[in-house]
């Protein structure tokens, strides 16, 4: 039998952890760079990633605005999984990116819009966390689907990851 996997990068991201999404960035680049198909399924706290820090949505109720409040309010505001320091440890880690040449998180997504790489955003979390279209990035190659459409991608993709 012949394997009909495509060569493509499939990923869920669930976590909201500036230092795994900033992973998954670095790593979806590099394949996108080689000419792999690379598509990334955000859902729950990885949302935050994807918010606009400059939109607003309007008709939200009240948990809907709790969990606004709650989550960070688009990429430059991640946390890092570990060494935190009471919100010293990404601006510590941004100053090292940039003394050491690494793009930033703005800078990973502007180039992964121009390399083709795909991002879902999970409708079902959406809904749940009430976050609206309204409010989530500007990207070039973005779409709302459930589950079920990363598992179809999944299933095409010779390699499959969750963060």
């Amino acid at each position: 039998m012949e394997n009909s996997k495509e060569d493509q990068l499939s990923v869920a991201i669930i976590s909201g952890d500036m230092d795994k999404i900033m992973a998954v960035m670095i790593i979806s680049l590099a394949a996108a760079a080689m000419d792999t198909k690379v598509k990334l399924f955000f859902s729950f706290w990885a949302i935050g990633a994807l918010r606009d820090p400059k939109k607003k949505a309007k008709g939200k109720n009240f948990i809907s605005k709790m969990f606004g409040m709650m989550l960070p309010k688009g990429r430059n505001k991640l946390k890092l999984s570990k060494f935190n320091m009471m919100g010293m440890g990404p601006a510590m880690m941004k100053g090292l990116m940039k003394q050491q040449g690494v793009m930033s998180l703005d800078e990973m997504f502007k180039q992964a819009g121009e390399l083709g790489v795909e991002i879902t955003v999970c409708e079902m979390t959406m809904n749940l966390m009430g976050f609206k279209k309204e409010e989530i990035i500007d990207y070039p190659h973005l779409r709302y689907a459930g589950a079920g459409t990363f598992v179809a991608d999944a299933g095409e993709s010779s390699m499959q990851w969750m963060v």
